[in-house]
């Protein structure tokens, strides 16, 4: 493929292959350190197995947020899955398709309604699919917490069914995070409370081998990974405008932008408009809560260099419209009708969400186009 940025179709999702490699790169070194923890790439931002066989050359287990990611990457050789939402009881019988077809699954859940059905499904179904207990170790969203009457209650019912697999956990207040000692004090929160939930579990008689834990802030910035199993990151792979605010990288580390196209300007407003709104680009505005506030994405010149204070300052359906933060002038001249910009996103799995496929570039030339699996 010799198509070049210039004659592709905007707006388009391109993803950067070195950047993608290198991020790979540095979460292995990262968890290099302990070579017993597992690593399971989470794939609900990649939702591509071209990426998938990147983050796992050799194969190996991941965790999915769909059952439709669940079945697609199960088709395409990966059969450990993690389904990494709470288990909702109608989606029961998709999930016991794919255990008849022997997929390795495991489940996650927080509560003694969905363990009983779950246990119940089991004994009835006579299918092998493991359960964890998920554990709130930070206020962020579901899960019990470590020190919960709940937990041993929910494992004792799992233990019964004999399906009881261990605990965990997500620290997703971590993206609040604005300092390294921040994400360090967020990471060592994660893990302590997945180690303890394990061991009052295993206190009890109760079976825990597994105690996983996981976000990209504390995965890529943990400095103890006592008593941990498994650690599980997505954002990573991409990056995004919302982990540079966090600390966890820079702008020149995002590996995804939308390119798109100057179709006209408002000068007298210091306005450059674009066919990338919010349908390219999505309604994500995870930096508007940062220090830095970059709209709805930094803009770039077509080879990915960014443009001085130049951000997405509003988006419509299809429009963007393109300004300079501290309020400068843009001359029209500067960006005539048709000219190609890359706008680096907010939120990586958002701005994904909204293409069917990338285009893949190496050294800025245009590659392969890869599909994206979308629905759940």
């Amino acid at each position: 493929m010799s198509e070049s940025l210039t004659q592709l179709d905007t707006p388009c999702l391109i993803l950067d292959q070195a950047r993608l490699d290198r991020n790979l790169a540095r979460m292995r070194q990262q968890l290099a350190t302990w070579p017993q923890v597992v690593f399971r790439p989470h794939m609900k931002t990649a939702k591509c197995v071209e990426v998938a066989r990147r983050a796992l050359p050799a194969g190996g287990p991941i965790i999915v947020s769909t059952l439709h990611e669940a079945e697609y990457f199960f088709d395409h050789g990966f059969d450990d899955i993690l389904y990494g939402v709470g288990l909702a009881i109608d989606k029961l019988p998709r999930i016991a398709r794919l255990a008849a077809r022997s997929a390795r699954l495991t489940v996650i859940l927080d509560n003694v309604v969905t363990a009983q059905a779950l246990g119940d499904f089991v004994r009835e179904s006579c299918l092998s699919i493991r359960a964890l207990i998920e554990i709130d170790t930070d206020g962020h969203r579901s899960g019990v917490t470590p020190e919960a009457e709940a937990l041993l209650a929910i494992g004792q019912v799992l233990q019964a069914a004999g399906i009881l697999h261990g605990v965990l956990t997500h620290a997703g207040e971590s993206y609040n995070a604005r300092s390294e000692p921040e994400l360090h004090a967020f990471a060592e929160l994660e893990r302590s409370g997945a180690v303890r939930a394990a061991e009052r579990l295993r206190e009890a008689g109760l079976s825990a081998p597994v105690v996983s834990v996981g976000s990209t802030p504390t995965a890529l910035f943990a400095q103890d990974l006592a008593g941990v199993t498994e650690v599980r990151a997505g954002v990573f792979m991409f990056q995004d405008l919302v982990m540079a605010g966090v600390g966890v990288c820079t702008p020149d580390d995002l590996a995804l932008s939308v390119l798109t196209t100057v179709i006209g300007h408002q000068a007298e407003k210091g306005w450059v408009i674009t066919d990338a709104g919010w349908m390219a680009l999505s309604r994500d505005r995870g930096t508007e809560r940062q220090p830095v506030d970059q709209g709805y994405g930094l803009v770039c010149d077509i080879g990915g260099r960014r443009i001085g204070e130049l951000i997405v300052i509003s988006a419509n359906q299809e429009h963007g419209v393109i300004a300079d933060r501290l309020g400068a002038p843009i001359s029209p001249d500067d960006f005539p009708v048709g000219t190609r910009l890359r706008i680096l996103p907010n939120h990586a799995c958002a701005t994904g969400a909204q293409h069917a496929s990338y285009v893949v570039l190496e050294d800025g030339v245009v590659i392969d186009r890869w599909a994206r699996e979308r629905g759940w």
